[in-house]
């Protein structure tokens, strides 16, 4: 089981009002990233290494993962 004592729990400034529905980011944790969903806080994570997290926030950024706005 991965330590999550001292993470630090983000949602982007984009979520707006939406419910909750959205995820939180804790990236303040030494050798991985956590991801959760915001209406769930105790619920399941998602962790990755630094690099793959790096490289999937990249292809997020340039459209390489075939998600279109708004769906």
């Amino acid at each position: 089981m991965t330590d999550l004592t001292g993470a630090v729990w983000r949602k982007s400034t984009r979520s707006g009002d939406n419910g909750g529905a959205c995820v939180e980011v804790a990236d303040n944790l030494c050798d991985f990233v956590a991801v959760r969903d915001s209406k769930d806080p105790i619920g399941f994570v998602l962790t990755f290494k630094r690099d793959s997290w790096g490289v999937f926030i990249q292809a997020a950024q340039v459209g390489g993962l075939g998600l279109r706005p708004n769906e």
